[in-house]
């Protein structure tokens, strides 16, 4: 600091207040450096995160609020460097430095804090724009409900993180004892822990769900006896809503010992229908019936393990005859599901019309009986 300050034309000249012309012109070209920085921090890394091609509107508010504070903490931050070493160099005998008391006690531990509060508040404000990163780096554009609620779980856990090591920071910066602070947060760590160990299972119960990913929101589950669609991961809870459309919570540290049943994740949905035939119906006939509607499945493009698909007489029942059918449809939406059965079904019925046969029912058989 000593030689920066001697390259000043008259630097030995007493400026006043405490500072001599080469100290107080160092300082001005610091501010003025200070400002020029902060002003071209704040456009350029506004720039610098629409390269990513970041376009949700929460993501790049969050960038543009955080911006400036950044730019003020780089700026605050030189300063503060600036001012530290000045006040090491005034410190020494004989130095070319001269600063008044008040730059030390005063002006150096001001700015160290506007540098600390100002790099918590950028952290805080830029906490947001996870979720547009993740959803850039996804790539599809269609975020599933897991990833969607580990990244509030993450927000949650990063905003708790920046104020506890920013009121550290700036606690230090304030001159408070940081062993006697960091202490007291120890104990009473361990108190709250204690007081909320149930509250933290089910938090690290969470986090095991949504890094496993046994379900995500919208999958058909059975956990112990209760079946339904999985509506919301919490950090605490997991809710199902059941098909009499109640719904059922779950504590999160009990769903990393308990056996899940995910319907969800079924590659295909096999369906395995029974047709009833009148007994009086002509052998040759039901055997077309089964020939023809075998065809119609093997020609179903949603069809998949074709050549475990069969339609063939199961038995002669009292009644009736039983013809059993076996099928596979490569489809993961129970809405498809449904409406592959309705087609299915529907094409069966005008396969059996197209042969003359007819369904059992047992109400006529009854009538012509009496």
């Amino acid at each position: 600091m000593d030689s920066i300050v001697q390259t000043i034309p008259g630097w030995q000249n007493d400026f006043g207040m405490g500072f001599n012309q080469g100290t107080f012109v160092t300082l001005g070209v610091t501010l003025l450096i200070c400002v020029m920085l902060r002003l071209w921090l704040k456009v350029m890394i506004s720039k610098s995160f629409m390269r990513f091609g970041i376009q949700q509107k929460i993501a790049v508010q969050a960038i543009r609020d955080s911006s400036g504070t950044l730019g003020t903490a780089a700026a605050t931050g030189l300063l503060a460097v600036t001012l530290r070493g000045m006040v090491d160099a005034a410190s020494v005998d004989g130095s070319s430095v001269m600063l008044p008391e008040l730059i030390e006690t005063l002006l150096l531990p001001f700015t160290e804090l506007v540098f600390y509060a100002a790099i918590v508040i950028w952290a805080f404000r830029l906490v947001p724009a996870v979720y547009a990163i993740v959803d850039r780096l996804d790539g599809d554009g269609d975020m599933e409900g897991t990833t969607k609620t580990l990244i509030s779980a993450l927000e949650s856990v990063m905003r708790f993180v920046i104020v506890a090591l920013g009121a550290v920071l700036i606690a230090g910066a304030l001159g408070f004892d940081l062993s006697a602070i960091l202490a007291g947060l120890g104990i009473s760590g361990i108190a709250l822990a204690l007081a909320a160990k149930d509250s933290i299972s089910n938090m690290f119960g969470a986090i095991t769900v949504l890094l496993d990913r046994p379900f995500k929101v919208g999958d058909w589950v059975v956990i112990g006896s209760s079946e339904g669609e999985v509506i919301e991961i919490n950090l605490r809870t997991t809710m199902i809503r059941t098909s009499i459309d109640s719904v059922v919570t779950f504590p999160n540290a009990t769903l990393v010992n308990t056996a899940i049943e995910n319907y969800g994740l079924r590659r295909w949905r096999r369906y395995q229908p029974i047709l009833h035939l009148d007994l009086e119906s002509d052998p040759d006939a039901v055997e077309t019936l089964c020939s023809q509607i075998l065809a119609n499945i093997q020609g179903n493009e949603k069809t998949t393990k074709k050549d475990s698909s069969f339609v063939r007489v199961r038995s002669l029942g009292p009644q009736a005859i039983d013809i059993a059918c076996n099928l596979y449809w490569d489809t993961s939406s129970s809405t498809e599901e449904q409406e592959l059965k309705q087609i299915f079904l529907l094409n069966v019925m005008r396969i059996a019309q197209g042969l003359g046969l007819h369904f059992f029912e047992p109400r006529v058989r009854r009538q012509v009986e009496g």
